[in-house]
């Protein structure tokens, strides 16, 4: 592989310590947690005490299709979500439920969503 996209692909790494994986972890942020909406999905996240960065988990229920589709919608999100993950800083537990729609938009669209929420996540906004 050349350095060049060596580097690339690098800055897009989506580490075990950045996601969100044990249910005891999703069960905080939704009941300790803000939520902020968006047009094509919701982020639940809550704040940690710990110095560690922002880990992220995805919830695709089945109502979003069979496995098939929940995997596809889940592949564009981790996509989406590694490239703007940098634009959070602080440490933060952030869950995203997509809704269908996910599905079949544009990915750069879906892209600019995820930072438009992380970016209100980053700031504190929220319910």
């Amino acid at each position: 592989m050349p350095v060049a996209q060596e580097e690339k692909s690098a800055s897009y790494k989506f580490p075990r310590m950045a996601r969100l994986l044990r249910h005891a972890d999703f069960q905080a942020v939704y009941q300790h947690g803000k939520k902020q909406f968006s047009g094509n999905m919701t982020v639940f996240y809550r704040e940690r005490n710990d110095g560690a960065g922002p880990r992220v988990g995805f919830a695709v229920g089945k109502v979003l299709g069979g496995a098939v589709e929940r995997n596809r919608i889940r592949r564009r999100m981790r996509a989406a979500v590694q490239r703007r993950l940098a634009l959070v800083t602080r440490p933060v537990d952030v869950v995203l439920h997509p809704r269908k729609a996910v599905l079949t938009m544009d990915f750069t669209r879906l892209e600019t969503e995820v930072g438009q929420l992380f970016s209100a996540v980053e700031k504190g906004r929220g319910r």
